[in-house]
């Protein structure tokens, strides 16, 4: 599974400020910090004003402070070009949606400088559609254009758009059962990726890794093929290469697999077996059973 860090985010006003004075020490440390994903996410919202040719100087900071490639992540089209050719190394276009002329643009763009391009399944007519089918009918729309300009499905990543548990938990189900169709939908294959901390915003903070972590095992085992995180989990990355080499080293683990081997093979999860009797496997299936829409989100479900 690719992995892309999402810690460099002008929406955080640190961030923001670091990237407005071009400080290299405290930006270079959240690279730096980053090594053990493979792509840094780089999102600079439309990089105007005094963001003017941020990508092009962050490009060469990454190169110079990690051997990771980029995620260009802006709404300003021609600040990511110009990132691509100050960077010219292993890269994703981050994003684009059903909306002409952007998905020309991005894809011609993905074409020039052989570049992965994540895929919105939503459009600003439709906004993201309420349910798989929907989201799986805006993928296919996108994908013909792709193909009709010779754009290649192994660097297409579609995105289900994940939203927040706590703000409409039904549409957990629907992001994992997106993935799913889309995995089995396409000759050519494509591929599939989430912005994964969405899942858990606006959940308490000690809540938050513990669905992230659940959810992105569902999500593995229904086909994911990437994911944006927060690259300071690093038990969420632990979990995510165990799973990826089949590798269980504890129970946990063990519960983990059957978690991704369930959505796989569309069981269910009454037949997922653990230990009653141990606290961190009852959370976790608690946690799966909420995002599955099998019982009620609360803040307090682990509690309960």
């Amino acid at each position: 599974m690719i992995l892309i860090g999402e810690n460099i985010h002008v929406i955080s006003p640190t961030v923001r400020e670091a990237l407005t004075e071009r400080n290299s020490e405290f930006v270079g440390q959240l690279i730096e910090m980053q090594a053990q994903v493979d792509f840094i996410d780089l999102n600079v919202g439309p990089a105007k004003n005094k963001l003017e040719n941020i990508l092009v100087w962050l490009a060469k900071l990454v190169q110079e402070k990690s051997d990771c490639g980029i995620s260009f992540d802006s709404s300003n089209l021609e600040e990511i070009e110009k990132g691509l050719k100050a960077f010219g190394g292993k890269n994703f276009i981050n994003s684009t949606s059903n909306d002409e002329p952007k998905l020309s643009d991005c894809i011609d763009l993905a074409l020039e400088h052989d570049s992965n391009l994540i895929a919105l399944t939503m459009s600003k007519e439709t906004g993201i559609p309420k349910d798989s089918d929907g989201r799986a009918q805006m993928a296919f729309q996108i994908y013909e254009k792709c193909m009709e300009k010779g754009f290649d499905s192994e660097k297409l990543y579609f995105d289900p758009l994940i939203l927040p548990v706590c703000v409409d938990q039904s549409q957990a189900f629907q992001a994992l059962e997106t993935i799913q169709i889309i995995k089995q939908s396409f000759d050519p294959p494509v591929k599939t990726l989430v912005g994964l901390s969405n899942i858990s915003n606006g959940c308490p903070k000690d809540l938050r890794p513990l669905i992230n972590r659940v959810f992105a095992v569902l999500a593995f085992g229904s086909g994911l093929d990437g994911a944006i995180i927060d690259a300071k989990d690093s038990e969420l990355i632990t979990i995510l290469k165990m799973l990826e080499t089949n590798s269980p080293k504890s129970d946990t683990d063990k519960l983990y697999v059957s978690l991704a081997d369930m959505m796989r093979e569309f069981a269910d999860i009454n037949d997922v077996d653990y230990d009653v009797n141990c606290s961190q496997q009852s959370k976790i299936i608690k946690t799966a059973r909420i995002l599955l829409g099998k019982e009620i989100y609360s803040h307090s479900f682990t509690q309960i």
